[in-house]
């Protein structure tokens, strides 16, 4: 047996044994993998829920209802109002923190047996607030107790059959795109995505993230994307985005620079508790 079907035998028999979950699904490859995989083996007794959110891209939202019809899940829509608390609001380093605490709160008051997410092992080498969150409300990982990574989980997918699932791109929610300290709204969560949205539309990038910060706008793409872009093609989609922020009354400058993951965060970064 090779190490892949070693991994998913172990996150199948995870979820035999805890027999009726409901499944934090974001609509990216994590948590829509664990999502399918719930439901092979637990029918109706995995239950996706999603959470709207203005930090949540639409396209992610009607990536699950296209999903959710398609394979039939048992599926719900709920609403975490973390965009309306102050917390959430001020945008912290830990922002995330809140925003778990909404969502897992959410989801726990469902009672439809055990939380789990799509949290795999690679996360836990990163800067992740929500964990602690997730610590807080007895959230169940099953894929970093299967030992299963990110390349895993996109190797699973493929494996199931799901090579559009597979090749989706990481997209953190909108909020991580917003510099710590300055508020949160609907409307500069709008303007990220309006952003991403028409640059991908335009630019072959595997990485692409609109940030906003207090003196600019930060276009961060891979260093082989950036490389091959000419000046002249960099001037005319710093003028696109610029006739886009526009709309949303940001008149601060615009500057395409190599990615860098998690920019947007600063200040003292904890080491999240261990799970």
């Amino acid at each position: 047996m090779n190490t892949l079907n070693h991994k998913l035998d172990r996150l199948r028999d995870i979820l035999k044994r805890l027999s009726k979950v409901t499944v934090a699904v974001s609509g990216g490859v994590d948590s829509m993998t664990l999502a399918y995989v719930a439901h092979q083996i637990l029918g109706d007794n995995a239950k996706m829920v999603h959470a709207i959110s203005p930090a949540v891209p639409p396209q992610d939202t009607q990536r699950i209802r296209d999903f959710s019809q398609k394979h039939q899940w048992n599926l719900e829509f709920v609403s975490s109002g973390e965009i309306d608390t102050e917390d959430y609001q001020n945008n912290p380093v830990n922002r995330c923190y809140y925003c778990k605490t909404c969502l897992y709160s959410t989801l726990k008051n469902l009672n439809f047996g055990q939380v789990v997410s799509g949290t795999n092992l690679d996360d836990l080498d990163d800067y992740r607030p929500g964990l602690i969150a997730a610590k807080e409300h007895d959230i169940v990982h099953p894929f970093v107790d299967a030992e299963i990574c990110k390349q895993d989980i996109r190797d699973i997918a493929l494996q199931l059959g799901l090579p559009t699932l597979s090749s989706l791109p990481a997209s953190p929610c909108l909020a991580s795109r917003i510099e710590t300290g300055i508020h949160i709204d609907s409307d500069n969560l709008r303007l990220v995505n309006a952003v991403e949205q028409h640059l991908r539309s335009q630019v072959d990038s595997t990485t692409l993230r609109c940030r906003v910060k207090k003196q600019q706008i930060g276009i961060e793409v891979d260093s082989d994307t950036l490389q091959r872009l000419s000046q002249s093609d960099i001037d005319e989609l710093i003028q696109d985005v610029s006739q886009i922020t526009h709309q949303f009354h940001s008149s601060v400058p615009i500057q395409f620079m190599p990615y860098q993951r998690g920019s947007a965060f600063i200040g003292d970064k904890q080491c999240q508790t261990s799970l």
